[in-house]
């Protein structure tokens, strides 16, 4: 599918000032006044990030509440449960609170309870709930999840259970009777930093309690690794707080790694030197597996585990898990390629609604992205669950998914989710009735632009202004991640060498010329636009600059996205 590639406009003006503060290129001027950065102290904080800037935790609506409460459960010898989600953001707020109470507190009397995907569903459970009054806690501690569950919370109090609720989904206006509820996204909560994921906000609260307790700053912040390995996995922003903790979470975990990161990383064949990246694609999805396949348990097991060779115990049953997730991802994804292939009707849709009985549920959600690589449209992937049907929707870019499903629910049992993705429920007998009524919801309101992958370009330029010096103020860049992504460039008018050649019958490798200057690169997936480079014109080329290790040298290589 052809995509329209997008360059950013700029701001000379800023541009040229940031330029005689920074004493660097233009172009690289032009991507920092793209992100926020226009004066040299924003430049500063940017490129020199400290745990010093961090908000003080208690700047955050209800965090006395919730640390008073804590530390009344201390003096009273309470039990305290912290339950989380089965997601990665989950497993390690609940591996994060449960490692640092037990250091201060009795480790005894603080345990942890994840929901069991299928039989409990997201979020606090009934079960839960119940493990909870039949074991004498009194005190529950719900992170990454918990800000919907008014009816649930309230059931809770009812058993004389306490909740703090660490949460950093979007709020509905009633909100549960929780003793403190931690969410920077409440309307009235003065928090400066809106966008922490759920361990972000547990990093918070063991913060405060530190502080109080004056623990000191590596009471903590030998948790960051975790936090890091939170905000990759669940696409946060990689701006202002979430850029710091990121930054030094990713040190924490090249440096002196908690066991079970070290553990994945062994097994995954994780590159020494871990980015964003590495924890997104090869740490996170086997977290990820362990609740997608099975009991997200041993997840939490692996981070808390005492000693290396205990949390590689549990690191191999997260590798099983993720064979098996992988397995079911590649034949569902075949099948419903096929699905979709064989029906004529579906080419003129604007959307895609896929169902099979015998799908894995767990993988719906991965497999509906990637019915979107290849079509390119809001897209749901159902099966079936027990008595009912459930299922996974993806969106493009741009497009209010949960609104389109929103106005579909007279055949949904339950549903949730956000702009971009969500979750439904529905009978059997509903299926093609929903089906009808998303493709004429999506019909009515998504446009021609909307159904066309964009690729967004930071900047113009020449092959002769890639040095290493530029690389190297790239690389002070990182983390990249959402709202900091790697710049992506396009240059004009290259040639091809003559040199460049497939490999593995699906991706190229390059040897491109712009005027003196020759690089080297890597195409993946773009094996069937080879003819172009066989035509001998100058192609325009989008890529993002990138270093190679080979024999020991390191080089610059172009990682190239698109041509044309």
């Amino acid at each position: 599918m052809e995509k329209k590639w997008q360059i950013l406009q700029g701001r000379p003006d800023k541009e040229a000032a940031l330029q005689a503060s920074l004493g660097i290129s233009q172009t690289l001027c032009k991507i920092l006044v793209q992100r926020g950065i226009e004066t040299f102290d924003q430049a500063r904080h940017f490129f020199r990030p400290q745990l010093s800037d961090l908000h003080h935790p208690r700047l955050m609506k209800d965090m006395d509440l919730a640390t008073d409460r804590i530390r009344q459960a201390f003096s009273r010898q309470e039990k305290i449960l912290v339950f989380g989600d089965y997601d990665v953001d989950g497993t390690t707020s609940v591996a994060l609170l449960v490692m640092f109470l037990q250091k201060i507190y009795k480790p005894q009397l603080v345990d942890f309870y994840i929901p069991h995907r299928y039989r409990e569903g997201y979020g606090l459970s009934r079960s839960g709930i119940d493990f909870a009054a039949e074991n004498g806690f009194s005190l529950v501690i719900a992170v990454d999840c918990g800000i919907k569950s008014v009816d649930l919370v309230e059931f809770g109090r009812s058993l004389q259970i306490d909740f703090i609720i660490c949460d950093h989904h979007l709020p509905d206006p009633q909100l549960p009777p929780a003793i403190a509820i931690l969410n920077p996204k409440q309307p009235d909560c003065p928090y400066p930093y809106k966008e922490l994921c759920g361990c972000g906000i547990a990093f918070k609260l063991a913060t405060a309690i530190s502080n109080q307790l004056e623990l000191g700053t590596d009471a903590v912040n030998i948790y960051l690794d975790l936090v890091a390995t939170a905000i990759a996995a669940d696409i946060v922003p990689i701006t202002g707080e979430n850029r710091i903790l990121a930054f030094f979470g990713l040190k924490k975990a090249n440096e002196n790694p908690n066991h079970g990161i070290r553990a994945l990383a062994r097994l995954s064949g994780a590159a020494k030197d871990l980015q964003i990246g590495g924890l997104l694609f090869l740490i996170a999805p086997r977290i990820n597996a362990a609740g997608r396949m099975d009991d997200a348990r041993k997840a939490v097991e692996l981070f808390i585990a005492p000693e290396l060779e205990q949390s590689l115990h549990y690191a191999r049953m997260l590798q099983a898990d993720n064979e098996d997730r992988k397995e079911a991802d590649e034949q569902i994804t075949q099948e419903a390629l096929q699905m979709i292939d064989n029906d004529p009707v579906q080419a003129e849709r604007k959307s895609t609604v896929v169902f099979q009985p015998h799908w894995h549920k767990g993988v719906v959600g991965i497999v509906a992205s990637r019915l979107i690589e290849k079509y390119y449209r809001p897209t749901v992937v159902l099966t079936s669950s027990g008595e009912f049907v459930a299922g996974s929707a993806r969106s493009v870019a741009g497009f209010n998914l949960y609104e389109a499903i929103h106005s579909c629910r007279a055949h949904l049992l339950g549903y949730g989710g956000h702009y971009a993705a969500a979750g439904m429920t529905l009978l059997a007998k509903d299926v093609e009735a929903f089906g009808r009524q998303f493709e004429a919801e999506v019909s009515a309101t998504i446009t021609p632009e909307q159904l066309v992958p964009r690729i967004i370009i930071d900047a113009e330029i020449r092959f002769g202004a890639l040095s290493q010096a530029f690389h190297d103020i790239i690389r002070q860049m990182e983390p990249f991640g959402p709202e900091n992504a790697r710049p992506i460039f396009v240059s004009r008018a290259v040639i091809d060498t003559g040199y460049s050649k497939i490999v593995k019958d699906k991706h190229i490798r390059f040897s491109l010329r712009q005027d003196e200057t020759t690089f080297n690169g890597i195409g993946f997936h773009l094996a069937d636009k080879f003819s172009l480079l066989q035509q001998g014109q100058p192609i325009d080329l989008v890529y993002t600059l990138e270093e190679n290790y080979w024999n020991g040298e390191k080089h610059l290589q172009l990682k190239v996205i698109d041509f044309r």
